[in-house]
């Protein structure tokens, strides 16, 4: 495991897992918001962040978290091992709204409110993304995919430190 890929819906708790790779890996750690997003809420431009995104990908070991489904193929193309947080509407629907007020280092800001936008990506994940990730597991078999259908199952395997 030297390329490692975290996915799932918005509220998954993605970056959590991530840190805790991080943490027994020890593996340089990136989270694509902290890439895609600036301080100010506005972004980067597309062709930066895939630049960005190809830098990474191209260095000998990593974790990448975030969904970015426009960008699932690419990172699940050059990654060996796929963590996919397959958790439901209702536990992300919890998990978006209880980081509400707090801070967090995978993004460069703290969410005050609840973001309409982010509630449809999670209302809409079952639906939109979930099938294009299926799609491409079943095109990367080569690939380890581990799936996880709840916080338990995640934490479990961390702790184990496999």
């Amino acid at each position: 495991m030297k390329k490692i890929v975290v996915l799932g819906c918005s509220g998954s708790g993605k970056s959590t897992f991530a840190v805790q790779l991080h943490n027994i890996t020890k593996l340089p750690l990136f989270h694509l918001d902290n890439i895609w997003w600036k301080k100010d809420r506005t972004h980067i431009s597309r062709d930066e962040f895939d630049r960005k995104l190809d830098d990474l990908v191209n260095r000998d070991s990593w974790i990448i978290d975030g969904d970015y489904s426009r960008t699932y193929e690419k990172r699940i193309a050059a990654c060996d091992t796929v963590f996919f947080l397959d958790y439901g509407e209702e536990v992300c629907m919890k998990g978006i709204i209880d980081r509400i007020g707090k801070e967090r280092k995978d993004i460069p800001w703290t969410d005050n409110k609840l973001d309409p936008e982010l509630v449809k990506l999670v209302k809409d994940y079952e639906t939109e993304n979930k099938p294009v990730l299926m799609e491409l597991f079943n095109k990367y078999s080569d690939k380890d995919i581990i799936v996880f259908h709840s916080r338990e199952e995640a934490n479990a395997f961390a702790e184990s430190e496999f």
